[in-house]
């Protein structure tokens, strides 16, 4: 299979896209918060905030066609609730740019009634996908997405989370799938943006309170 993953976003973008996330989505306290996963962390990042807001719309779905541009996919989703506006967005600016993909959304229950489907969308099988993510951190609901889309009869490509924490989810993804995990950011990436803005911060308090603290004459 082709390897898109060298492609590279405009940085104007992904510097966008990362400013909307720390804003809308990041949150840092000395009390440790208790992720989905049962987890600890002085760090959450409810990325639904961001993807389910107007100006990072754009930029989310122009990072997912950066990654896919060149690769021979017909349909991108996920578990929902997390991948959804993520797929949409993908899907939507794909389209627009004349690469035309589908959407596919997993439940996490099959339906009990009608067709009993576990995946809602006219993805057909054979289809060349992609499984996206709102947030990777043990792995566990995308390695459940990855598995009921090959139950489907789809053949997945990668899977590309907004946001990779980088606590082994990704490592367990692929081996438990064999599918590559390609995130657009890293917990990294942004723990580094998110210091610097500490510096900014604080450099800007000091000039503040230096022009408080200088004798008026």
């Amino acid at each position: 299979m082709e390897d898109f993953s060298h492609q590279i976003m405009e940085e104007d973008y992904k510097k966008d896209l990362l400013h909307a996330l720390y804003a809308n989505s990041f949150r840092y306290s000395e009390e440790p918060f208790t992720l989905s996963s049962g987890k600890k962390s002085n760090v959450y990042i409810d990325v639904k905030k961001t993807a389910l807001s107007a100006v990072a719309m754009e930029p989310i779905g122009y990072a997912y066609f950066q990654k896919l541009k060149l690769a021979p996919i017909d349909a991108i989703g996920g578990m929902t609730l997390g991948a959804d506006p993520i797929a949409y967005a993908a899907a939507f600016m794909c389209t627009l740019r004349g690469k035309y993909l589908d959407v596919f959304i997993v439940r996490k229950e099959a339906k009990g009634h009608g067709t009993q489907a576990a995946i809602e969308g006219n993805v057909q099988p054979g289809a060349n996908v992609v499984v996206v993510e709102d947030v990777v951190t043990t792995g566990a609901s995308t390695i459940k997405a990855v598995n009921r889309a090959k139950e489907a009869g789809f053949n997945v490509l990668r899977v590309i989370p907004l946001v990779d924490r980088e606590e082994g989810g990704a490592e367990a993804i692929e081996k438990e799938t064999g599918v590559k995990v390609d995130p657009i950011f890293t917990m990294t990436e942004i723990m580094e943006f998110h210091k610097k803005k500490q510096e900014e911060d604080e450099k800007e308090k000091k000039k503040t309170q230096a022009a408080k603290d200088k004798p008026d004459f």
